[in-house]
């Protein structure tokens, strides 16, 4: 997956969080857990993009773990909503991978910038 795939592919990720906050209730819990996860879901697209101009690899491997460690938590927010059954169950599974694979992604590409740095 080339960089300008994984910039979009995160930009529609965050999309997809965002119309998934919009569709929580609107109670003191549906409104904080759309927050966070707007936050975070933005988060890993707009921090990607600062990944993919990165001067070092050591810059690399430090904002990669920004990405990562964001779609966790978005994955942590995702997984909260299915828990308190704030949404259909079905529909969070699509987003639920994707965060799932995101994470994966994300993870390989710090370990394989850390093990560059270490040559």
């Amino acid at each position: 997956m080339t960089n300008s795939e994984l910039k979009l592919r995160t930009k529609n990720f965050a999309h997809r969080c965002v119309k998934l906050s919009l569709a929580l209730p609107k109670t003191t819990l549906g409104n904080y857990l759309s927050g966070q996860l707007i936050r975070s879901s933005l988060s890993v697209a707009a921090n990607y993009r600062a990944v993919c101009v990165a001067q070092s690899r050591k810059e690399f491997a430090s904002k990669i773990s920004i990405v990562l460690e964001e779609a966790d938590e978005c994955e942590f927010w995702i997984s909260f909503i299915h828990d308190e059954s704030l949404i259909d169950k079905i529909k969070l599974e699509p987003i639920k991978k994707e965060s799932d694979e995101l994470i994966r992604i994300f993870a390989a590409s710090r370990i394989t910038a850390r093990k560059s740095m270490n040559k």
